[in-house]
């Protein structure tokens, strides 16, 4: 667990250094999710961020808020992050990932903690943190027209990935078909490739680490990456693939980023 928070807080310091610096206005800046501004992107892993803190020290309450949410037809997140100046914003979402991570330090990796979707261990729960932290940290470094260097810390996200396929079915109401996708990525820092699924398995998926997390966490459209995709099984799944929890994402169109 230590491990994986010590990479859980560079995505966030990383993340940091970004909105930092920005002067008030820019916080307004839309960035490539539909009716998103910086702001909003911050206010998301804020408020979810504190969320995380409730689930593992009150499930009661965390279930009476989380079917508030989910019965809800505004988004909390959203009224959260602008109800408040980008300074005290900054300030809020500084002290609740502090928390959160302080407090995923004393959990067992397995411990089990409820979400808005089905329960998880307190390590993939850290990952899923760690995961959403680096899709909105794109969200945001695109919209400012900034770079986000890719990491090793990939890893837990495109780990998340891979295991979350059946939900990406699921979510869109479908069969989980029968049948494993051979998963093999080029790490940023090179070296020997990241694998999942049956070496042997006829469907695959392969490419640059970067362009496969940008894929299942919907921030790119595949045919705007260099993964090379084979098999009707690995070309149903990264159609739909959804590494995050919520309903069927939006996505982003081909073309939206060349």
């Amino acid at each position: 667990m230590n491990a994986l928070c010590d990479d859980l807080e560079a995505e966030q310091q990383a993340l940091d250094e970004i909105v930092a610096p920005l002067p008030p206005d820019q916080w307004d800046r839309p960035t490539p999710a539909p009716g998103w501004a910086v702001r909003d992107q911050i206010g998301h892993l804020a408020f979810f961020d504190r969320a995380a803190v409730l689930a593992a020290t009150d499930e009661s309450a965390f279930r009476e808020e989380a079917e508030r949410i989910m019965t809800g037809a505004a988004d909390p997140s959203a009224e959260f992050g602008r109800s408040v100046g980008p300074a005290d914003l900054l300030g809020l979402w500084r002290t609740g990932r502090t928390e959160m991570v302080a407090l995923f330090r004393t959990l067992d990796p397995g411990h089990r903690l409820p979400w808005y979707g089905p329960a998880m261990s307190a390590a993939s729960f850290a990952t899923a943190r760690l995961m959403e932290t680096w899709a909105h940290a794109r969200d945001v470094a695109d919209g400012l027209g900034v770079g986000q260097p890719a990491t090793d810390r990939l890893r837990h996200v495109a780990h998340i990935g891979v295991r979350a396929r059946p939900f990406s079915y699921v979510i869109n109401g479908l069969e989980v078909p029968a049948g494993e996708v051979r998963v093999e990525l080029v790490p940023p820092a090179g070296g020997d490739q990241w694998t999942w699924g049956d070496a042997g398995a006829v469907d695959r998926v392969t490419g640059p680490a970067l362009d496969f997390c940008l894929v299942v966490t919907q921030r790119r459209h595949l045919a705007d990456t260099a993964l090379v995709v084979e098999g009707p099984l690995a070309t149903e799944w990264m159609g739909i693939a959804q590494a995050f929890a919520g309903p069927p994402g939006e996505g982003r169109r081909a073309g939206q980023f060349t």
